[in-house]
């Protein structure tokens, strides 16, 4: 199993892929709960037509993106304004029978096989994700993090060799490292005078990771060449990396064993049934046909920067 890290402000650190599973498993819907009377209230009527809080909640899931910015009370207003359009506009295309059109046929059949697609896989995924199991996955990554050693430390980054010498210089004459970065690291967390906070070797490019994990704490680097230019290393602190508590990373988990459910469930209805691609050669198509098993990637069991 492996496990994923957030990257550092500068794009140093290296994560790992993020969960391979097919794309159709993005748009999976939550189940949906039985609404009475009373919390659905009918908020407009277009033409006799009821339009309730539930009509507003599933547009603002379908609408998702669009309506991040808004804030609740014009968020709730737009979406009604475009539910109330809605049913004037899809009343007009009735009248004009556009549901008989060929076009308009093939969209509702995509359309319904998408929403049973989602609303199984949701089922699916819902009914994986047991304690047993999640509990299951912390532990198999916590054998992983726990002894794993960790370094914290601060890093002037700049373009050129000769630029790193020179720092390296008022350093030696007593020069402090984080008032440094901040004045001259290129680095975009510069302002909190360098600071990395913890890491692995595999969360930083190779070459440092080789000189930090060398250096004691306290110590400061000659400058080190990455492919982010000249970097000149002060370690602060090293330790023996702990994994984080159950709840701190739960929500992970539960996404992770969610996707993997739902890949393995799409897996083994794909191995039962007759699948035949007419574009490419038969051994290319059932090669193509196996989804990519979903990793523990995004159970984050990284602890928090300190």
């Amino acid at each position: 199993m492996t496990t994923s890290f957030p990257e550092t402000k500068t794009g140093l650190r290296f994560g790992t892929a993020t969960l391979a599973v097919t794309a159709c498993l993005a748009a999976v819907l939550a189940a949906g709960l039985p609404v009475r009377a009373q919390d659905n209230p009918v908020l407009a009527k277009v033409n006799g037509a009821e339009i309730r809080q539930s009509d507003v909640a599933l547009a603002e899931e379908e609408l998702g993106p669009s309506l991040a910015q808004m804030d609740p009370a014009t968020k709730k207003d737009n979406v009604l304004a475009f539910l109330i359009d809605l049913k004037i506009v899809a009343k007009a295309a009735e009248d004009k029978k556009v549901e008989n059109s060929e076009d308009f046929k093939k969209r509702l059949a995509f359309t319904r096989s998408r929403l049973l697609m989602d609303s199984l896989l949701a089922t699916e995924g819902k009914a994986a994700t047991t304690d047993e199991a999640m509990k299951k996955v912390y532990e198999e990554a916590a054998k992983q993090i726990t002894g794993e050693m960790e370094v914290h430390a601060r890093h002037i980054l700049v373009e050129t060799e000769d630029e790193a010498k020179a720092i390296a210089e008022e350093l030696k004459k007593g020069g402090d490292f984080a008032e440094l970065a901040k004045k001259k690291s290129k680095d975009p967390g510069a302002s909190d005078g360098g600071d990395l906070g913890f890491f692995t070797k595999e969360q930083m490019v190779p070459e440092f990771s080789a000189v930090a994990f060398t250096l004691e704490p306290g110590k400061i680097s000659d400058p080190v060449k990455s492919q982010f230019g000249w970097h000149l290393i002060k370690v602060e602190e090293k330790r023996a990396r702990k994994a984080p508590e159950f709840e701190q990373v739960k929500a992970q988990i539960e996404t992770y064993v969610t996707r993997k459910a739902q890949a393995e469930y799409v897996a083994k209805l794909r191995e039962a049934a007759k699948v035949e691609r007419m574009d490419k050669p038969a051994e290319a198509a059932k090669t193509d046909a196996k989804p990519d098993a979903a990793k523990p990637a995004d159970s984050k069991m990284a602890p928090a920067k300190k």
